[in-house]
C-alpha cells in the first residue's frame, strides 16, 4: 500500500496514536505523518503509506492554515486551555482594552517574524522532546525562530466580565505555532493570553474538505498526491532502467523538482537537473523500491 491519507484528526488524540491506528488497519510499519498535531488540536493530517513516507518531507514544508480561538484574561503554562494558569490579568485592564487594539496587535504578528515556540512543544532539545522536559519539572527555554505569518485575519470578538475570545483565522509557514501568537497577544495587552480550540484547515496540498476520520480515509495514489506540488515527466522503460541504477537520464525543459512516472504512470522518483561535469542532467535524487 502505497500513498497519502488525509486524516480529520479527533481531539485527545496524539499524531503518533493516529500514526499506530493507520499502522494497524493497513497491516504496514511504513507509516508516517506530515507535521504533528497536538491532542487538542483537530483537522488535517496528513500520513504517509509505503513509498510517500519519502515525500512527506516536501508536504511538511508547505504552507498551512488553521481556526483557532484566543481567550485573553489568563496565561497557561502550555499556552493552550490544558495547561495550569499561571497569570490572571487585572479586569480593569482586561475591560479597557478595545477591539482596534487586538486587531492592532495581531497585525504586528503578520509577516516574516521572529517567534519563541510554546515551551510544550514537540522541538528537541539534547534529544528529547521540549513537552517531555516539561512535564518532567525541567525549565525549558526555546529560542526564537523565524517564520512566516501572511495572514491572521478576525471573525469574532466575545467579552466576558473575566475574558476576551477572539477567533482567528492564520495562514503560515511550517513551524509556526498558534499557541504563541496568543501568549505573545496576551504578553502585548498585559492581561495573558491563552489558545482554548485550534483546527487545521490546510497542510498544502491537502485541505480539510477531502480529510476523513482514520478509521474510513482512503489513499491517495502517490504519484496523483505528490503531483499537486510538482510537474511530472513520463520515463520509458529505457529510462525506468536507467533510474533504478541511480544514474543521470537527459533534462527536459521544466526546471525545478519534477516527479519521475513510469510508463504506467506509477510514482518512481524526483529528479532534478544539475550541472554535473559542465553537462547538465537530470538526477534521480529520491527513487521508490517499485522502481528498482
Amino acid at each position: 500500500m502505497n500513498g497519502f491519507l488525509v486524516i480529520d484528526k479527533i481531539g485527545g488524540m496524539t499524531s503518533h496514536d493516529v500514526v499506530a491506528k493507520i499502522r494497524k488497519r493497513f497491516g504496514t510499519k511504513k507509516v508516517g505523518h506530515a507535521g504533528t498535531l497536538d491532542p487538542m488540536a483537530t483537522g488535517v493530517l496528513v500520513i504517509g503509506l509505503g513509498n510517500a513516507t519519502r515525500l512527506l518531507q516536501y508536504v511538511t514544508d508547505g504552507t498551512k492554515a488553521y481556526r483557532g480561538t484566543i481567550r485573553l484574561g489568563s496565561a497557561t503554562h502550555t499556552d493552550d486551555r490544558e495547561g495550569d494558569e499561571i497569570f490572571r490579568g487585572s479586569p480593569e485592564v482586561l475591560s479597557s482594552i478595545s477591539d482596534d487594539e487586538i486587531r492592532s496587535e495581531l497585525a504586528k504578528m503578520v509577516g516574516v517574524i521572529k517567534q519563541r515556540p510554546s515551551s510544550v512543544s514537540a522541538i528537541k532539545i539534547d534529544g528529547k522532546a521540549a513537552h517531555q522536559r516539561i512535564r518532567e519539572g525541567e525549565i525549558v527555554d526555546i529560542p526564537e525562530r523565524e517564520v512566516t505569518i501572511s495572514a491572521i485575519d478576525i471573525t469574532r470578538i466575545e467579552r466576558t466580565s473575566d475574558a476576551i475570545d477572539i477567533a482567528i483565522e492564520v495562514t503560515c509557514s511550517a513551524g509556526t505555532y498558534i499557541r504563541s501568537i496568543a501568549r505573545d497577544l496576551g504578553d502585548r495587552l498585559h492581561v495573558g493570553g491563552h489558545l482554548t480550540s485550534l483546527r487545521r484547515t490546510l497542510v498544502s496540498p491537502f485541505t480539510l474538505d477531502e480529510a476523513a476520520p482514520w478509521e474510513s480515509a482512503e489513499a491517495i495514489d502517490t504519484a496523483a498526491g505528490i503531483s499537486r506540488l510538482f510537474p511530472s515527466r513520463r520515463l520509458n522503460f529505457e529510462e525506468m532502467l536507467e533510474i533504478s541504477h541511480g544514474r543521470y537520464l537527459a533534462p527536459n525543459e521544466m526546471a525545478g523538482i519534477v516527479i519521475a512516472l513510469t510508463p504506467h504512470g506509477e510514482f518512481a522518483a524526483l529528479l532534478e537537473n544539475k550541472d554535473i561535469s559542465g553537462k547538465t542532467l537530470a538526477t534521480p535524487s529520491l527513487v521508490s523500491p517499485q522502481s528498482a
